[in-house]
């Protein structure tokens, strides 16, 4: 049988290509010899602090494993190092420390986390390179971007964000890479015990119970999880539930082999949609009964990783995102009560849509290290092969009963298959001209082709197939100056691209086209900033500036009859700039008591350029109209006091208003879907205590003054209206770790 890509000669014949210079430099048997050299091994008598930690976000160091991220804006935050509500992924906490994020909060269960930076689309942190351990984890990244598998955060050690100049080693999102990282084995032990368990407000009970140890040269990790939540809306409830698995192998002192498989997957009855009338009335309100959402998703993977010398490694990655995204629903605006009816004494039949995934991601990476006209550079060398099949299955009449049902009467009304063949090579080389100057300059190739097939029930067949061609050559500089022992500048300039979506191509009816000659989102990240540590406090504040070209709209146009269709086509340009700042250290400390704080802000201008969409029956300019979901203030402070094994934050956070459509519709409508978002600030209060050493809790006030909110209008999935947040909920969390 024919395979997609020739992989194995493609990496193999890379890989000897690059062995072969490396050789021709006679760089591997130098060091080599000093790896080897018994007089330059020592034994170090082993060394324990203990201390309070006054800095709780790190940056990425310059190199880890075959990745470079000096001169890039990186963020690290431990999870054990910090108070939030773990139990139900509250964004909002779990990135307070990381100015400038956005956190779309419409599902308070902790089902998902969406979430963008600098002015980006939240929706599924669908603008960012998600990944879990270093492996993407993004449904599509050509079809349908959402990040729909979603890890427990019981499971997560720690948490790492690379803002969009990552975007020539990780892949060309202008979001930047968002990994979550998982915890790992205690290798001193055979067998090791976690176990957290969770009740809280609204029915809320979750456990997670791990099992990870050493025998011998197999280290492994495993882990089993189930959440159920009755909703803070009437009529919402969430059954999740996750596994995992992790076998490592170290084959010698240089070879590891890894295999690691993810599952996550949960069904949403969601409550649907409000207008602003039933959102004041009642926000726990529900405007659906017979409506769910079901994704479940698999992420296995096979990671080869050889340490040819001190100065040479490489990793060659095998993964794949298998599963589907399901959803039964009455689809309508928050206004269309969904009602009996009484001429058949049954409900209108359902929509029924099924996605399924068949992502597959070979990647092989190598990092050099190297000294040239004794001049000290790092080279990241890499080459990506993506094959991904999107089965789209939309339009289904399902039935008129009121429980999770996929079952459909009918044929679907969208049968559609959206195949992608994409191949990337990529090269940062990292120099350090002297001792505090460090530039590293980078290029990214991708070739790929995307094709559309199938069916549109209200579509002829010969307009269906599409065909659209992706070709990018992307720069990027980055750089960063050792000001002082304390003190760094770093900065960089990178492009990046986002290709067209299957949802940017399929007509929702017979009156839409689609532009046969779409474009590939395009255009560039660019910041400059300084981070350091002044009088005990850590500080990191930088300016940034993202462009982006060719955004997706829609615009009237004329046909040959003289009527009017809607074009599915690019509608122009925008531009988001503002500064982002931390500031964390300590306010008092006393013995074993010690108080501190940390301010996290963002101030952005995001707006339309050069741009215009349909409004109505005409098409109007957009020019200077704010980006939607792109709030001017980002502000989250917080106090955390601290006495001996006992820790305890409480945190402010401020978004200001925002707009639901590029229009900036400035009253809302009698829907819900358009409008403004207020601007909304809020409390929480969290806790956390060592019990002792294997016993540890954790509590949680959301939303203490139990304020009425909401983040986002969106127009389209899960409904168009408003989709109110959580109002004050709490949590308690026990955890035994043996």
């Amino acid at each position: 049988m024919k395979t997609p890509f020739p992989f194995t000669f493609i990496l193999n014949t890379f890989f000897a290509l690059l062995l072969s210079l490396l050789n021709s430099i006679d760089l591997i048997a130098q060091t080599d010899s000093v790896v080897n050299d018994p007089q330059r091994t020592h034994l170090l008598r082993e060394l324990n602090v203990t201390d309070y930690r006054n800095r709780l976000t790190e940056s990425l160091p310059e190199i880890r494993g075959t990745y470079l991220f000096a001169g890039k804006r990186s963020e690290l935050i431990k999870l054990s190092d910090v108070d939030v509500n773990i139990a139900e992924k509250n964004g909002r906490q779990l990135f307070a420390r990381i100015p400038g994020v956005f956190v779309y909060d419409m599902d308070g269960a902790g089902n998902q986390l969406n979430i963008a930076t600098r002015g980006l689309d939240p929706h599924r942190s669908w603008e960012m390179n998600v990944r879990q351990n270093g492996i993407l984890t993004n449904s599509d990244m050509y079809g349908y971007p959402a990040s729909h598998y979603s890890a427990p955060m019981e499971s997560i050690s720690h948490i790492e964000l690379v803002r969009g100049t990552a975007s020539l080693q990780y892949g060309a999102q202008f979001g930047g890479m968002l990994n979550y990282v998982t915890k790992q084995a205690d290798t001193t032990k055979t067998i090791g015990v976690e176990s957290i368990n969770s009740a809280g407000t609204y029915g809320l009970l979750s456990t997670y119970n791990a099992l990870g140890g050493r025998i011998g040269k197999w280290t492994y990790y495993v882990y089993n999880y189930k959440r159920h939540s009755a909703g803070y809306r009437e009529g919402s409830r969430s059954d999740a539930n996750a596994q995992f698995a992790s076998v490592q192998f170290q084959a010698t002192r240089k070879i590891v082999w890894k295999a690691e498989v993810g599952r996550s997957a949960y069904i949403y009855k969601i409550p649907g949609p409000l207008t602003d009338s039933m959102f004041h009335e009642n926000p726990k309100q529900a405007s659906r009964q017979r409506n769910y959402f079901n994704p479940d998703i698999w992420v296995p993977s096979i990671v080869f990783d050889w340490k040819l010398s001190d100065r040479t490694q490489m990793t060659v990655t095998h993964s794949a995102v298998l599963g589907k995204r399901n959803s039964v629903q009455f689809d309508a605006l928050a206004n269309i009560k969904d009602t009996i009816n009484p001429e058949t004494g049954h409900f209108k039949p359902r929509q029924v849509d099924i996605d399924g995934y068949k992502s597959l991601t070979s990647e092989m990476r190598v990092m050099h290290k190297y000294t040239l006209f004794q001049v000290g550079s790092s080279l990241a060398v890499g080459f990506q092969l993506m094959h991904n099949d999107l089965h789209r299955r939309q339009l289904g009449q399902g039935t008129t009963g009121s429980d999770f049902d996929l079952s459909v009467t009918k044929p679907f009304g969208r049968d559609l298959h959206y195949k992608t063949k994409n191949a990337a090579f990529f090269i940062e080389n990292q120099v350090r001209f002297t001792p505090k100057l460090l530039i590293s300059p980078g290029l990214r190739i991708e070739s790929g082709t995307t094709s559309m097939s199938g069916t549109i029930s209200y579509y002829k067949p010969e307009n269906v197939p599409n065909k659209i061609r992706h070709r990018f050559v992307l720069l990027g500089v980055t750089g960063q100056y050792q000001v002082t022992n304390d003190v760094q500048l770093y900065g960089g300039w990178s492009q990046a691209y986002r290709p067209v979506l299957f949802k940017d191509i399929i007509p929702a009816s017979i009156y839409e086209k689609v532009d046969n000659n779409l474009k590939d989102a395009s255009g560039y990240n660019s910041e400059i900033g300084v981070k350091g540590v002044w009088r005990g406090f850590h500080f990191n504040v930088g300016l940034f500036d993202l462009v982006y070209r060719n955004r997706m709209g829609s615009l009237v146009v004329s046909v040959e009859d003289g009527a009017t269709q809607i074009l599915r086509t690019n509608v122009g340009d925008s531009r988001h700039m503002g500064i982002e700042a931390l500031i964390e250290g300590p306010l008092f400390h006393c013995g074993k008591f010690q108080t501190n704080l940390f301010s996290s802000v963002s101030h952005m201008d995001a707006r339309y350029r050069n741009a215009r969409i349909s409004a109505g029956p005409d098409n109007k300019r957009i020019d200077g109209n704010k980006v939607e979901s792109a709030p001017d203030w980002t502000i989250r402070n917080g106090v955390t006091a601290a006495y001996r094994t006992f820790r305890m934050t409480l945190q402010f956070s401020y978004v200001s208003k925002t707009f639901s459509d590029a229009l900036n519709t400035p009253v809302a409508q009698s829907t819900g879907a358009r409008g403004p978002v207020p601007a909304y600030h809020l409390w929480d209060l969290n806790a956390s205590w060592l019990i002792t050493n294997a016993i540890s809790a954790r509590i949680s006030v959301n939303n203490l003054a139990d304020k009425n909110y909401f983040t986002k209008r969106p127009t389209s999935y899960p409904g168009p209206g408003i989709w109110p947040s959580d109002g004050r909920t709490a949590v308690i969390s026990l955890g035994v770790n043996i």
